[in-house]
């Protein structure tokens, strides 16, 4: 049986980072062809799967970009793995641009809490990656490129994307219980205190100091509308389990 959506799990593997690994055209003092450049940069994943980025200009890579600003980040799926090279990672191709744009700049510091300390500071900006290509590794043998029409077969929901704020924070205010069930019953996970990040149509995104969880859902959302349905649902699974 053909799998409906066999990019689901791509999606899953990019959403699920908190970091990447950065490769940039630096170039050259001498003026010759530029460099690769690869660096570790903290990302978090738009509701149409671009990359947001935070970056400062003092930085070697944002140099790069204000050259050249095409790019690729690699999404590593292979930790814990007793063989790493069988298992999945991604590289995303894009361009990538600044942006002011504040719901984008939310999204990220809800991810990544702890750089709202430098996030303000005037040589900082934030950048949207413009998806182009996609390369999936998923093991030996497992190597193609993807398109991004193969890649996003479920667009994203600008009404959930504009949503999102307002059902985060009530859900970490009002249903910190609920949260904290999530990652308990649904993921396994250990630890109090956990918070949600965000949500799009395919899952929710949670939180606990540096450690970072995607709990993805049955199927896609048809509209925002079903995201409190979905959440009720995921918390009645989750008192159902056994302790």
């Amino acid at each position: 049986m053909t799998d409906p959506d066999p990019f689901r799990e791509v999606r899953e593997l990019v959403r699920r980072g908190d970091r990447a690994a950065l490769a940039t055209a630096l170039p050259s003092p001498a003026g010759g062809a530029a460099w690769p450049y690869a660096s570790l940069v903290l990302v978090a994943v738009d509701h149409d799967l671009s990359p947001i980025l935070l970056l400062s200009d003092l930085a070697e890579h944002s140099k790069a970009i204000a050259t050249d600003p095409r790019v690729s980040l690699l999404f590593d799926g292979t930790a814990g793995l007793a063989q790493p090279l069988t298992g999945p990672r991604v590289t995303v191709l894009g361009r990538a641009a600044k942006t002011d744009d504040e719901r984008l700049k939310r999204r990220f510091l809800r991810h990544h809490p702890d750089a709202g300390m430098y996030a303000g500071f005037g040589d900082f900006n934030l950048y949207k990656v413009t998806l182009e290509r996609t390369h999936l590794v998923g093991g030996f043998g497992k190597i193609r490129w993807i398109e991004p029409a193969e890649l996003l077969a479920v667009p994203a929901l600008p009404e959930l994307a504009g949503s999102e704020d307002g059902i985060v924070a009530h859900m970490n205010a009002d249903h910190a219980d609920a949260v904290q069930l999530y990652a308990a019953k649904l993921l396994g996970l250990g630890g109090a205190g956990w918070t949600m990040t965000g949500i799009d149509r395919e899952g929710l995104d949670l939180r606990l100091g540096g450690m970072t969880a995607r709990l993805a859902f049955d199927a896609p959302l048809a509209a925002a509308a079903e995201a409190r349905p979905a959440l009720v649902a995921l918390v009645q699974r989750a008192r159902a389990a056994p302790p």
